[in-house]
């Protein structure tokens, strides 16, 4: 069926609509794009600072737990969408270099052991005991030393795994939608903020929160940017590709809800950018010193934001996608 899929865009079972993805992979996409931004991120927190003992380096130690979480939960329902665990064992019996469903089949597991190095890595020397398993203290003791790398090998991976799944669909000819070289572009984009939006929201300390504030900052206007490309590059294509985005642009079809989707996304990112610009325009004008509750309501708020506005676009673009086909036969 995926050859069919993928060459015609139509089969039996689905025609007329391809709706052969559904929430679970909305999830996943979501789910997987956010533990790639945190794991970039919290890389970046970790190496911001210039060599220095490992104990005072770490800035960001709950991340790596959280991005671990959040991928080994998504990828559940990759397995909750093939409809068996049988299924999933069957990809890790080859590797196809050409094929991208099996980078990712063999991607998610590298990401999840070089997560868990990374983990270990960044406990504190004072909170090693809470591993209980003298076996995984002596593992941390030893990877400590090591963090930067292992920090740099975490930044590299979730780079992949943020574009990965956006390599993915543009690949799929027949989905016109789906069928963009902006489309990657633009699922690492959103992945890198909706990472810095979990880092602000998880981050104990003010300053962390602040820094990622104005690192998303950068990040929600690439977005934006990169979201009017996707449809300007679609808009000026030929007939099948002009007509995909046509659900987003729709006042009275069946399809108003893109329309409202689109519009969500242009209020929510918007307006968590204008907040961010907001608490970085107050700082900057004298307020010093610790960080009051409000403020750090709004940082958060803001996140929220983002990360709302993440899981709407990737709702839209997988939904959107499966509604269009490359032929009309």
């Amino acid at each position: 069926m995926m050859i069919e899929l993928s060459i015609t865009g139509t089969n039996t079972i689905t025609f007329p609509h391809l709706e052969v993805w559904d929430w679970r992979i909305i999830i996943y996409l979501f789910l997987g794009g956010l533990s790639a931004g945190m794991l970039v991120m919290c890389s970046i927190a970790n190496l911001r600072i210039p060599k220095q003992p490992v104990e005072e380096l770490a800035q960001c130690v709950r991340a790596p737990l959280i991005a671990f979480i959040v991928l080994a939960v998504g990828a559940q329902f990759i397995i909750f969408d093939l409809g068996s665990p049988l299924h999933l064992f069957w990809g890790y019996l080859t590797f196809q270099p050409l094929s991208l469903m099996s980078w990712g089949t063999w991607g998610v597991p590298v990401v999840l052991f070089a997560n868990v190095l990374y983990i270990l890595a960044v406990i504190p020397k004072e909170q090693r005991h809470r591993l209980k398993l003298s076996f995984l203290i002596k593992i941390s003791e030893k990877l400590a030393p090591k963090m930067r790398p292992i920090a740099k090998l975490n930044f590299a991976l979730g780079i992949f795994l943020g574009i990965y799944t956006g390599v993915l669909l543009s690949s799929f000819a027949a989905i016109p939608l789906w069928n963009n070289a902006t489309l990657p572009i633009l699922f690492l984009v959103s992945a890198l903020s909706s990472g810095a939006a979990m880092v602000v929201i998880i981050a104990k300390k003010a300053e962390i929160k602040f820094l990622f504030t104005k690192i998303d900052i950068w990040l929600i206007v690439a977005e934006l940017v990169v979201i009017a490309l996707f449809f300007y590059g679609l808009y000026t294509s030929t007939a099948p590709y002009k007509k995909a985005i046509a659900p987003f642009f729709s006042l009275t079809s069946e399809h108003f809800i893109f329309t409202i989707a689109l519009i969500a996304i242009f209020l929510l990112l918007p307006l968590a950018l204008r907040i961010k610009l907001g608490e970085l325009k107050e700082f900057e004008d004298g307020i010093h010193g610790e960080f009051t509750k409000a403020q750090i309501f709004r940082m958060n708020f803001a996140a929220i934001l983002v990360l709302a506005g993440t899981l709407i676009l990737r709702a839209a673009i997988v939904y959107a996608g499966q509604l269009t086909k490359l032929s009309s036969y």
